[in-house]
């Protein structure tokens, strides 16, 4: 039964540090996440800390990565629905929620994505009482389109891979242009819920993490991030204000060098590289791009995860953290790995600086790509795990990094041109307006209102909203 009140659930002050929730919700919260992980009141479970506030994140053994500098992974397995896509849609659906752009009862919302956006936008808008439709390429995972469908949204399979944004981009606009009245598209390109969310929950936690940690000389040396919808490398704006040396370095796919190379192509590394410069990149702000070969990144996270690799890393890794890492990573996350080896390298970083990256989902979503690997290549064994680890990690040459001078950055900039202003409908001027920081600054700015729109929504309906969250 459709309710007449859309589900609100915290702030982005409470997800970055959950203690500030109510406790009674957040007991509630904490209880459902293994009970009903698909209770609405999982939504204040959208964050990057336990219930006892720790930060989910390791270091990986540098056994491992061959480098001195210490590469910290915020891993994301453990948010609802695995992967901190979700803090992404539920910001932005909040947002317009809040703002009054969208009405359950109103609207149809079209979650246009390459996997974890739309599977975070399924699990979102099921809780918050809406229904969806998700846009997906037809050769992401097929636990990509198995997962949607368990949320409880409808799925699309859009032509072609990761690369193949335009074709999602034409299937929106023709599901809006059927019923405009009734069809509202959140796209993660361009919404700045998903910028927000990055720059100040996911940015934040970083820098708590070091100082509180005392990890290196408790400052952040670079943020190395994959770059799909540029959601999460907003973190990376954050960062550079309190740490005005760290460098931010966009992963890019060797096979789709979008940003560094002008280039395009078809690429597995699912989540990032989508063949254009997305509204919400700060490009005027990134320091270097650095690419990663997709297939490179699927035979690393096989030795990350299967067993025999698992076996051969313990031969010379800590065992514990093998064991641990071993569920951790998406292919995305062992690109932005390779990524931040090849960046310690090339900057010479030593033990006093800290790398964050970040594990976007976890091996439970590419089960059937490791299977497909296994079948082209054959099974992995001792010899192949260790030539593998050698050549993809440990002796990894610092090359294809891409520096960010100005005339680079503007160039990275001048990209957006051919799909916002001649493709999407946004104006030369909206365009320029970018390459000041100030635009930047104002859309940061505005966490501080949508926070205040939050617990004005929530103590409005607060009878309603109580009683859903404590309903069985």
């Amino acid at each position: 039964m459709m309710r007449k009140v859309p589900v609100i659930g915290p702030t982005f002050e409470e997800m970055l540090n959950p203690e500030k929730i109510d406790p009674k919700i957040r007991k509630r919260a904490i209880e459902m996440k293994k009970k009903d992980p698909l209770h609405p009141i999982n939504l204040f479970n959208i964050t990057w800390k336990d219930e006892n506030n720790e930060i989910y994140y390791f270091e990986v053994p540098k056994e491992i990565t061959g480098v001195d500098a210490n590469i910290i992974v915020l891993y994301a397995k453990e948010f609802p629905s695995g992967s901190h896509k979700v803090g992404a849609t539920y910001s932005v659906l909040a947002e317009k929620t809040v703002y009054g752009e969208v009405d359950p009862l109103k609207h149809t919302l079209i979650w246009p994505s390459t996997g974890n956006y739309g599977i975070g936008g399924a699990w979102v808008s099921s809780r918050m009482n809406y229904r969806s439709i998700v846009l997906l390429p037809e050769l992401m995972s097929k636990e990509r389109f198995e997962i949607i469908r368990k949320y409880g949204a409808e799925v699309i399979a859009t032509p072609g891979c990761e690369s193949n944004v335009k074709e999602i981009y034409d299937k929106s606009k023709e599901l809006y242009n059927k019923d405009p009245e009734h069809v509202r598209i959140l796209n993660q390109f361009e919404e700045f819920g998903n910028y927000r969310f990055h720059y100040y929950v996911t940015g934040n936690t970083m820098i708590e993490l070091v100082k509180n940690k005392k990890i290196g000389n408790s400052r952040i040396s670079a943020v190395v991030l994959g770059v799909g919808s540029a959601g999460t490398i907003a973190s990376g704006d954050r960062v550079k204000q309190e740490f005005s040396e760290a460098k931010v370095v966009a992963v890019e796919p060797l096979q789709c060098p979008t940003i560094s190379l002008n280039g395009y192509g078809g690429h597995d590394i699912q989540g990032i590289g989508d063949k254009h410069v997305t509204w919400i990149h700060n490009v005027m702000n990134n320091d270097a791009v650095v690419l990663v070969d997709d297939m490179e990144s699927k035979k690393m996270l096989q030795v990350l995860s299967d067993p025999v690799g698992i076996e051969f890393l313990k031969e010379f890794a800590p065992k514990d953290m093998v064991d641990f890492i071993s569920d951790k990573f998406g292919i995305s996350g062992v690109a932005n790995l390779i990524g931040a080896i090849k960046v310690a390298k090339y900057y010479n970083f030593t033990s006093d600086d800290n790398i964050f990256i970040v594990a976007t989902d976890s091996i439970e979503r590419y089960y059937s790509v490791m299977k497909d690997l296994e079948e082209k290549f054959g099974k992995l064994d001792r010899a192949e795990a260790k030539a593998r680890t050698e050549r993809i990690l440990l002796y990894k040459e610092p090359s294809w990094i891409f520096e960010g001078d100005k005339y680079s950055r503007e160039r990275w900039h001048n990209l957006k041109y051919y799909t916002w202003v001649e493709q999407q409908g946004k104006t030369v001027g909206e365009l320029n307006a970018q390459k000041n920081q100030s635009y930047w600054i104002k859309q940061q700015e505005k966490v501080y209102e949508v926070n205040e729109k939050i617990l004005e929504y929530r103590k409005k309906h607060y009878d309603e909203l109580m009683k859903i969250y404590f309903e069985d």
